[in-house]
C-alpha cells in the first residue's frame, strides 16, 4: 500500500516537473520572440512565412481557375495555341509553388531553415510572376492596326484589368512576404507598361502611366497590410508571455498551497491526537490544586498557598477551556469530528444552555430572554454539537452585552420548514469591515479588547465548522451601537416532521414511563411545558445589595 502511494505522488512530482519545464521553455521561447529584433521591432520570420503559405495553399484551387477564365477570355484575340500555352506554364509554375508550400508545413518549426525556405519561395514567386507576364504577349501580333480594331481595344483595356486583379490578389496573399510581392507583380506590371508604350497612342499613354501608378498604390497597401500582420503577431507573442509568466505563478502559488494544506493538515492531525497527552496532566494539576485549595489535607501555614492554589485552578480552568476549543476546531478541519446523530428538541437543548449560564448572567446584570415556538418538531442533529453551538452564541453575547442589557434566544420554524436558532443582543455591535475577522480563528474585533471579557477567538469559528457539518447556515449580522445578531438555519432535510415532539423536561421527571408510550402530562405540566416555550425573562438582580455566597 505505501509503495504504492510513493508511485503516485512520485508519477505526480514528475509531472508538476514536466508541466514546470515546458511553461518555462514556452516563457523563455516568447520573450526571446520579442526581445529579438534589429529595428526596434520584434521579428516573426517564421509566422509570417506560415502566413503566406497558408494563404496559398487557400487559394490552390482559386487562382488555377482565375488563370483558366483569363485563358478562355484572351482566345477572342489570339491564337488558341498561344492562350493555352500560357495556360499550362502559369499553371506549372503554380504547381511548384504550392509543392514548396506542402513540403514546408510538413516540417517541424524547429527543423526549418528561415533563410533557406524563403530563397526558395522567392525563386519560385519570380517563375509566377514571369508566367504572369506571359500574358501581356498574348495576341500582340494578332491586329494590324491597334487604334481603330475594336477587338484590339478591348483586349488591351481587358490586360489592364488583368493587370488590377492580380496586384489586388498577390496585395491580399503575399503582403507578409514583401520581397515575394514585389518578385510577383513587377514582371507583370512591366510586360502591360511596356506593351502599352509600345503602341504609341496617347490613350495607351495614359493607361501605362495609370498602371504603375494603381502598382505603386497597391504596394503601399500591401506595406499597410504587412505591417498589421506584425502588429498582430507582436500582440500575440505578447499575450502568449503573459499566459506563459500566468501559468508559471500558478504553478508556484499551486505548489504553495499544496505545501500549506499539507502543513494544515498535519497541524490539524497533531492537535487532533494530542488530546489525551494534553488533557491528562492539565487534568491532574487542577485535581491537585483543588485539593489545595480546599485544604483536604490539612491547612496550610501560610494562607497565601490557598490563594495560589485557587489561581493554579483558575488557570488550569482556562487553558483546558482553550485546548478543548482548539481540540474541537483541529478535530473538524482534520475531518475527525464525527456526529452522532439523533432526534433533539431545540428548545430543550437552549433551556440546557440558559441553567448553564442563569449565574453568570445574573452576576453581570444582563437580562435573559428565551422566545420559543410552540410544538416545534424534533431535528435530527448531534446533541453535543448543537449544544456547542448555543453555549458558544450565548457566552459570546454576554460577554459583549453591557449591565442592564438583555440577550435573546429565539427558536422557531422557517417556511422551507427547517428550524432556526437566532442570538441578540444589544452590546456595542461590530463594525461592518469586522465581521470577516471575527469569523477567522483567534479572530477578534476591536471593540473586544476594551469592553469584553478574555476570550481565545474560537467560539464562533468552531460554530460555523460545526453548522456547515449539519449542512446549514450561520449568518452574523451587527450594526454598530446597536448590538450583534447570530443566526443559525438547519435545513428542512432535518427535522423530523412526522415525529411528535417529547420534552427532555417531561423525560427527566418521569424515568419509568416507556419511550414508546409516554405518559400523558398532567394540567399543571402542560401549563409549564407551554410557558417555557412562550418569551419569559430573567429578570437581573437588584445589584444595590451584594450577592452572597449562597446566591
Amino acid at each position: 500500500m505505501h509503495s504504492s502511494n510513493d508511485a503516485q505522488d512520485l508519477a505526480q512530482l514528475r509531472g508538476r516537473r514536466e508541466t514546470k519545464l515546458r511553461t518555462s521553455q514556452q516563457l523563455k521561447a516568447a520573450r526571446t520572440q520579442l526581445s529579438n529584433n534589429t529595428t526596434n521591432t520584434p521579428t516573426f520570420e517564421y509566422e509570417l512565412l506560415s502566413m503566406f503559405v497558408r494563404n496559398e495553399l487557400t487559394a490552390a484551387v482559386t487562382m488555377p481557375a482565375l488563370t483558366i477564365i483569363f485563358s478562355l477570355a484572351s482566345m477572342f484575340w489570339a491564337p488558341a495555341y498561344q492562350a493555352i500555352s500560357w495556360l499550362l506554364l502559369v499553371i506549372g509554375a503554380k504547381v511548384v509553388l504550392l509543392e514548396l508550400c506542402r513540403r514546408f508545413m510538413l516540417i517541424d518549426r524547429e527543423n526549418i531553415n528561415i533563410t533557406a525556405w524563403r530563397r526558395k519561395f522567392v525563386l519560385a514567386e519570380t517563375l509566377n510572376g514571369f508566367t504572369w507576364a506571359g500574358f501581356a504577349l498574348i495576341g500582340t501580333f494578332a491586329a494590324a492596326n491597334p487604334t481603330t480594331n475594336v477587338l484590339a481595344f478591348t483586349s488591351h483595356v481587358f490586360l489592364f484589368a488583368t493587370l488590377i486583379v492580380l496586384l489586388a490578389v498577390r496585395m491580399t496573399f503575399a503582403s507578409t512576404m514583401m520581397t515575394v510581392l514585389f518578385v510577383g507583380t513587377i514582371p507583370m506590371t512591366l510586360a502591360v507598361v511596356g506593351r502599352l508604350i509600345m503602341l504609341g497612342d496617347p490613350f495607351y499613354l495614359a493607361l501605362a502611366s495609370m498602371a504603375i501608378g494603381v502598382h505603386i498604390y497597391f504596394l503601399f497597401l500591401a506595406k499597410g497590410l504587412h505591417s498589421t500582420a506584425l502588429a498582430m503577431l507582436e500582440f500575440r507573442a505578447q499575450k502568449d508571455t503573459l499566459i506563459a509568466a500566468l501559468e508559471e505563478e500558478k504553478l508556484v502559488s499551486d505548489e504553495a498551497r499544496r505545501r500549506a494544506e499539507g502543513a494544515n493538515k498535519a497541524k490539524s492531525r497533531f492537535l487532533a491526537t494530542m488530546s489525551h497527552e494534553l488533557r491528562t496532566p492539565l487534568n491532574a494539576i487542577m485535581g491537585f490544586a483543588e485539593v489545595m485549595k480546599a485544604e483536604l489535607l490539612g491547612q496550610h501555614s501560610n494562607p497565601t498557598y490557598r490563594d495560589y492554589a485557587n489561581n493554579i485552578h483558575d488557570s488550569g480552568k482556562h487553558l483546558l477551556h482553550l485546548i478543548n476549543e482548539i481540540l474541537d476546531l483541529s478535530r473538524i478541519e482534520a475531518g475527525r469530528y464525527d456526529l452522532h446523530e439523533e432526534g433533539v428538541d431545540l428548545a430543550d437543548v437552549a433551556d440546557d444552555c440558559h441553567r448553564l449560564l442563569r449565574l453568570r448572567a445574573q452576576n453581570k446584570g444582563v437580562h435573559l430572554v428565551e422566545d420559543y415556538a410552540d410544538d416545534l418538531p424534533q431535528v435530527w442533529v448531534d446533541q453535543r454539537a448543537i449544544r456547542q453551538v448555543c453555549l458558544n452564541l450565548m457566552s459570546n453575547a454576554l460577554k459583549f452585552t453591557p449591565k442592564g442589557g438583555s440577550v435573546v434566544v429565539s427558536i422557531k420554524s422557517m417556511e422551507n420548514g427547517g428550524q432556526t436558532i437566532v442570538v441578540s443582543d444589544d452590546g456595542p455591535g461590530i463594525p461592518a469591515d469586522e465581521l470577516p475577522k471575527v469569523m477567522q480563528a483567534f479572530g477578534q474585533g476591536s471593540l473586544a479588547h476594551e469592553t469584553a471579557e478574555g476570550g481565545t477567538g474560537l467560539g464562533l469559528p468552531i460554530v460555523q465548522s460545526l453548522v456547515d457539518l449539519h449542512q446549514g447556515t450561520f449568518e452574523l449580522k451587527s450594526e454598530l451601537r446597536k448590538g450583534t445578531q447570530a443566526i443559525v438555519q438547519l435545513p428542512s432535510s432535518r427535522t423530523m416532521k412526522d415525529q411528535p415532539v417529547y420534552s427532555a423536561i417531561d423525560d427527566r421527571s418521569d424515568h419509568n414511563a416507556p419511550a414508546s408510550a409516554p405518559s400523558v402530562p398532567s394540567a399543571q405540566e402542560g401549563s409549564n411545558q407551554v410557558s417555557r416555550r412562550k418569551p419569559r425573562l430573567i429578570a437581573a438582580p437588584d445589584t444595590s445589595t451584594p450577592l452572597s455566597a449562597s446566591d
